[in-house]
């Protein structure tokens, strides 16, 4: 078997250029002591030290692929509001294209709020419009992906749904067939409520949990004959290329056509699985996009994956960290 040079490998990141499309959000830290109960109700006051914007939803799937590299397009719709107008200059600073965002005075810029006191989480306020975009506002993202799609010529689209309203089923269609007509590749994380609008995508990444919501299934028994079952299953409604679902702590699946494996996840000391699965999704695409070798895609995703869940709250992958730990626990292709 020919062994992977990854160096090469990820030298050739910077070459890729991918669109994502779907909720975009902004994350704010407001970090804080408490000293006493308020006389007013039996909840504790916050004497707030400091607040930190970071890059939430498909926008940290946006970040992941800027940290490693990749030429990377943010597609979505915000509000006309301040927050708006912080996030878009977040994904500027990180090296993530904001030219398609679109502003509607229909809609919030999604801001999910935390309030930690002493590391721990106190309080989450959530500003957001979780409605369907307006038949105006998805003719405008749709054009805008157009555009993208015929001025910038990437290698893929990424589909990051949060169910927030902007990934409708007119605009996953369209978009899916934009793609096709230019033989651009599409990759989904999807949620509950759009799970099978996505006909026809190359690759379909939903977490185990979510698979089973959608599928209505029982099991509690997952093996390798289990989950080409679930492909199966999936295939007869989505038309799909390549199932790709993540296990949690037993790693990830993958099957394309008849291919088909079980990667177990490598030993981590896991300290938080939150964004995970937006560098799973974002790693899968990048090295699917340059080698479309689906066992290397899901190999070099597990381990990312896994490396994130080490850190607290939401972070991007570090390529350099990667890198190290493909040519750790990856020996051939």
């Amino acid at each position: 078997m020919a062994v992977t040079d990854f160096d090469k490998l990820f030298d050739q990141f910077s070459k890729v250029k991918i669109g994502v499309v779907g909720d975009v959000m902004l994350d704010t830290y407001w970090w804080g002591h408490v000293e006493r109960i308020s006389p007013e109700a039996p909840v504790p006051i916050v004497h707030l030290d400091k607040k930190e914007f970071r890059i939430g939803g498909a926008g940290n799937v946006a970040l992941n692929l800027a940290s490693l590299g990749a030429s990377v397009n943010a597609i979505s719709v915000i509000g006309e509001d301040d927050d708006g107008s912080i996030l878009k200059d977040l994904l500027k600073k990180n090296n993530i294209n904001a030219d398609y965002l679109l502003n509607s005075a229909e809609r919030m810029t999604t801001n999910k709020a935390r309030i930690i006191s002493r590391n721990q989480q106190m309080m989450r306020l959530d500003t957001e419009t979780t409605k369907d975009l307006s038949a105006k506002d998805e003719e405008s993202i749709i054009n805008s992906v157009k555009t993208y799609l015929e001025t910038q010529s990437p290698q893929a689209i990424i589909f990051e749904d949060y169910n927030k309203g902007v990934l409708t089923e007119k605009v996953i269609k369209s978009v899916v067939d934009l793609c096709k007509k230019r033989d651009v590749f599409t990759a989904v994380d999807p949620k509950r409520k759009n799970f099978f609008s996505y006909q026809g995508v190359d690759i379909f990444k939903p977490n185990l949990k979510e698979v089973k919501e959608g599928l209505n299934l029982l099991i509690e028994h997952i093996d390798e004959p289990a989950l080409r079952q679930i492909h199966a299953q999936l295939f007869t409604k989505l038309k799909h290329h390549i199932s790709f679902i993540t296990l949690s702590e037993k790693g990830v699946f993958y099957q394309s056509e008849e291919k088909s494996k079980i990667i177990p996840s490598h030993l981590r000391n896991i300290a938080d699985v939150s964004g995970a699965g937006d560098t799973v999704i974002a790693v899968a695409a990048l090295i699917y996009a340059i080698t479309k070798d689906v066992k290397l895609m899901a190999e070099i995703a597990n381990v990312a994956g896994g490396l994130v869940c080490e850190e607290v709250g939401t972070v991007a992958i570090d390529k350099e960290r990667l890198l190290k730990e493909c040519k750790l626990l990856l020996i051939s292709k």
